[in-house]
């Protein structure tokens, strides 16, 4: 069973994020975590929170299941653009340059391993009938 959760406006560029993002991406949920708290880039104090966020959503759909049992990974991480706010600087001879202050929404979905074992055996057996 998978869990999500999503951030939306994230006040730094989709590019600095994804590269945090890019680090977790397949991996156990005890490990990405483990990376996100000692990575000195500003995403991942963000990503961590958000990550936590995602295992707090598959404890309350899954009240039956203990974490420590579960082999928790995560499935998909991406990163979209957000809204962009658009400033003036002043610039020499009169002129302005345009400053562009990005933001980005964050999607984190994780799944149990073993529940994506069992749909793989449970395809093959379809195919094999």
């Amino acid at each position: 069973m998978e869990a999500k959760a999503i951030l939306k406006n994230v006040p730094t560029s989709p590019r600095k994020m994804r590269l945090v993002a890019d680090m977790i991406r397949g991996q156990k949920v005890s490990k990405a975590l483990g990376l996100l708290k000692f990575q000195p880039n500003v995403a991942s104090p963000v990503l961590h929170k958000l990550l936590l966020s995602a295992v707090a959503n598959w404890e309350q759909t899954n009240e039956d299941a203990k974490l420590e049992d579960a082999e928790l990974y995560v499935k998909t991480v991406f990163v979209d653009g957000g809204r962009m706010l658009k400033r003036l600087r002043p610039a020499p001879q009169g002129r302005a340059h345009r400053i562009r202050k990005r933001s980005n929404h964050i999607t984190i979905v994780i799944d149990d391993a073993s529940t994506e074992a069992n749909f793989v055996e449970a395809e093959e057996s379809n195919t094999e009938s």
